[in-house]
C-alpha cells in the first residue's frame, strides 16, 4: 500500500477580501449575515480544494458565531485554514475580521466547516494527511477531534 501524501497548513492557507457594498448590506446597513456566511463557504471549499487536490462538498458548519457588525464600506478579509484530517474529510477553520485602513485587524466571525473530498464519481475519496508544526496547529487539531468525539 503506498505511503499517505502529508501537506503542511500553510500550502492550503485561502484569504478572500471583499469591500462592502450596499448590494451586500441588510437593511441595518450592516453586512448580511447569510452574505458572509456564503463567502465562508466558498473560503472553505477553496481551502479544501487546495489541501486534497479534489473537488469538495460542505458535510457541515460548526460554531457559526457572529461577533461583531461589519458596515458599509468596510474592509472584510476572510481566512480559511485546515486543522484536522480524516479519511476522507477536513475540517477547515474559517475566520472572518474587518480590516481597517492602518491594517490593524477586528475579528467578527469564526465557523469551522467539515469539508468531503470528492472523487470523479462524486464519491469520498482520500485526502493527504496534515502535518503539524506548531503549538497552535495542534491545540486546533486537538479541538477539532474533540469536536468530532461529541
Amino acid at each position: 500500500m503506498a505511503e499517505r501524501e502529508m501537506k503542511r497548513v500553510e500550502e492550503s492557507f485561502t484569504t478572500q477580501v471583499q469591500i462592502l457594498t450596499q448590494g451586500n448590506l441588510n437593511g441595518y446597513q450592516r453586512l448580511f449575515g447569510g452574505k458572509l456566511m456564503a463567502w465562508m463557504d466558498i473560503v472553505a471549499a477553496v481551502t479544501a480544494r487546495r489541501h486534497s487536490g479534489k473537488n469538495v462538498t460542505t458535510a457541515s458548519v460548526n460554531n457559526l458565531s457572529f461577533n461583531a457588525p461589519a458596515h458599509a464600506n468596510d474592509t472584510v478579509v476572510i481566512t480559511g485554514e485546515v486543522i484536522y484530517v480524516g479519511r476522507t474529510s477536513m475540517d477547515i477553520r474559517v475566520c472572518a475580521y474587518v480590516e481597517n485602513l492602518d491594517g490593524n485587524r477586528k475579528f467578527i466571525n469564526r465557523a469551522y466547516f467539515t469539508m468531503v473530498a470528492l472523487d470523479e464519481n462524486e464519491k469520498p475519496t482520500e485526502v493527504p494527511g496534515l502535518i503539524i508544526e506548531t503549538e497552535d496547529q495542534q491545540r486546533r487539531w486537538d479541538e477539532a477531534a474533540r469536536r468530532k468525539r461529541k
